[in-house]
């Protein structure tokens, strides 16, 4: 069993309030996991209206399977999701 998790830093800057920044996060928590089937919630930078992080985790037998997963994520966001910019990602694997 392998456990991806990959944390993203997302820039929102159309967000002018932590309730605006709310509801763009939910839409797009919600669209990762119906697209992926996936895990993910926001882990830190709560109370900064234009930033957020927010993790997305997998369960897969293959690490290449969970790697691939996790890296489609980003990819989507930045292609799809033109609302929010990612800022960095960090990708890690647990065996």
């Amino acid at each position: 069993m392998v456990i991806g998790v990959c944390t993203i830093e997302l820039y929102i800057p159309a967000s002018t309030s932590l309730k605006e920044k709310r509801r763009v996060l939910k839409s797009l928590l919600a669209r990762l996991h119906r697209e992926f089937n996936v895990s993910a919630a926001e882990v830190d930078l709560h109370d900064v209206w234009h930033s957020a992080a927010v993790a997305v985790a997998v369960v897969s037998t293959a690490s290449a399977h969970a790697e691939q997963t996790l890296e489609r994520v980003v990819r989507w966001i930045e292609h799809n999701r033109p609302d929010v910019e990612v800022v960095a990602n960090h990708l890690e694997l647990i065996h």
